[in-house]
């Protein structure tokens, strides 16, 4: 589904040149969960930015489902995130004055169907997460937990190829966390892919493969 080759990405800061990503080999297949680790400065932002087409490479090859998208303009990655990409953020990302069914139907703002099948999109999405219950409530009115559930209806609303979560948990307490991570467990099971940074190791046991990145460089590559 996803291969990288040679990747690179390079920021010049200042008179120096600080190489982000430096020579990443990766292949990722349909169904796969996958936690990326790292330290601060390890490039692990950096790869999830290029993975889900929201930056492009300094050189190398990135192919998504056989399409060469290292070379694409904006509009070009900007179409292959609204058809084929979920994104799941730390801070949730809602808009605080839109309910949970509005704020899960925004990726549908743009495209062709009508209102009626935005509106039961995004209330099955809501019941695949277990908020059917709470459909009506703005984001104030949600725990931390019911939050990141609304967040993760949102990224499913396309059925997309993958689901990008960047610390998913980072903004939950322990057992809400853990909550959180059981429903990406049963995502998985029924065939989503999904790729995840976190820097929990207790996070990352519930992928099935865990990639370590340090200096830009892939270290380690483990099926758990």
């Amino acid at each position: 589904m996803l291969k990288l080759r040679n990747l690179k990405k390079f920021y010049p800061m200042g008179d120096i040149i600080v190489h982000a990503l430096d020579g990443v080999n990766l292949s990722i297949a349909k169904n796969e969960f996958i936690a990326v680790m790292g330290a601060s400065g390890s490039g692990k932002s950096t790869l999830m930015n290029i993975l889900g087409c929201l930056d492009t490479p300094t050189e190398g090859s990135y192919q998504l489902n056989g399409r060469e998208v290292s070379r694409m303009d904006d509009d070009q990655l900007s179409g292959i995130r609204n058809r084929h990409l979920g994104f799941v953020f730390q801070n949730f990302n809602l808009l605080p004055r839109l309910n949970a069914l509005k704020n899960v139907a925004l990726p549908l703002k743009y495209s062709p169907i009508d209102a009626d099948e935005h509106t039961t999109r995004a209330e099955k999405a809501l019941q695949q997460v277990g908020l059917g219950h709470r459909m009506t409530h703005n984001p104030s009115q949600l725990s931390g937990g019911e939050r990141q559930r609304v967040a993760i209806a949102r990224a499913l609303i396309n059925n997309p190829d993958i689901i990008f979560a960047d610390e998913p948990t980072g903004n939950l307490d322990s057992t809400t966390a853990h909550d959180i991570m059981r429903l990406f467990a049963e995502l998985h099971k029924n065939g989503q892919t999904i790729v995840m940074v976190t820097h929990e190791h207790d996070i990352a046991e519930y992928a099935k493969r865990v990639i370590h990145l340090k200096d830009g460089r892939i270290i380690d590559d483990t099926e758990n």
